[in-house]
């Protein structure tokens, strides 16, 4: 089975957990000391409403690459009705998207290009 052929959900999955280790990571380098602050400092991120936000502006900007943008779209389209409480469907798939991106960057063993994205969303 190829990267390509794994299902986006579980891609999604193992990009979650990247993902939010770059953001741990992160914020524990700006000194952040306090576990409480931690928290409320990482949902700037880790929320789906700013995974979402982060992603759409990512490809506003061209930033991505075809193969990148496919696998945005196959996780984005998936036909999954489920969201949490406070999103919608569509902000909760593009964030699932951004997440499977990092997860098949993972498993392409392109952790360059996953260090280039997170660079964008944190730093800029």
């Amino acid at each position: 089975m190829t990267v390509l052929e794994i299902n986006v959900l579980v891609l999604a999955y193992l990009g979650d957990t990247i993902y939010e280790n770059y953001v741990r990571r992160f914020l524990i380098n700006k000194n952040i000391a306090n576990v409480n602050d931690l928290q409320k400092e990482s949902v700037k991120y880790v929320s789906a409403v700013n995974q979402a936000k982060f992603i759409k502006e990512l490809i506003d900007e061209d930033f991505f690459t075809a193969e990148e943008l496919n696998v945005i779209k196959r996780a984005r389209n998936y036909k999954n009705n489920y969201h949490p409480k406070n999103c919608d469907i569509v902000t909760y798939k593009y964030a699932t998207a951004l997440e499977a991106l990092i997860g098949y960057l993972d498993l392409s063993k392109n952790n360059k290009r996953i260090d280039e994205i997170m660079e964008k969303i944190l730093y800029e």
